[in-house]
């Protein structure tokens, strides 16, 4: 992640709502991180199940980084609202940046990020991103 990283509500374009759990909570009483990576996870995922990604037989979407910067405490019962957006696309591959933020608060508590490659489900080698997931990826691209 850079340091200069979008952190405001106003920079994402699609977002997604998700309430913590008492289990999320560690031993300090704020959300454990791994918590983090998963709701990023799941916005992300929920993101493309409702656009058809997983409707392709013939290509697999592989996460090859991702990350996490944490700027303040989230904990239960917040309701955590993920803003998404495509920083990068490239010829195989792209990247998602994720706003965390808190109830209605206008700034993150965490910044995520989300690379994922498309590879072709039998030889499991990268593959050009075809027209339809590209269209998605682009309407919520920030430039």
């Amino acid at each position: 992640m850079t340091e200069n990283a979008f952190d405001h509500r106003t920079d994402f374009f699609e977002f997604q709502s998700l309430d913590t759990r008492w289990m999320d909570n560690d031993a300090y009483g704020h959300m454990n991180n791994v918590v983090h990576y998963s709701l990023i996870d799941t916005a992300v995922t929920n993101w493309q199940r409702e656009r058809g990604f997983f409707d392709f037989t013939d290509v697999q979407f592989f996460v090859v980084e991702s990350g996490c910067k944490y700027l303040q405490q989230a904990a239960y019962p917040d309701k955590i609202h993920l803003g998404l957006c495509v920083t990068h696309i490239g010829r195989t591959s792209w990247r998602y940046d994720i706003g965390l933020f808190r109830n209605q608060e206008a700034r993150a508590f965490a910044l995520g990020f989300f690379a994922q490659v498309q590879v072709d489900a039998n030889s499991q080698r990268p593959t050009p991103i075809g027209p339809q997931i590209l269209q998605h990826l682009q309407s919520i691209q920030r430039t």
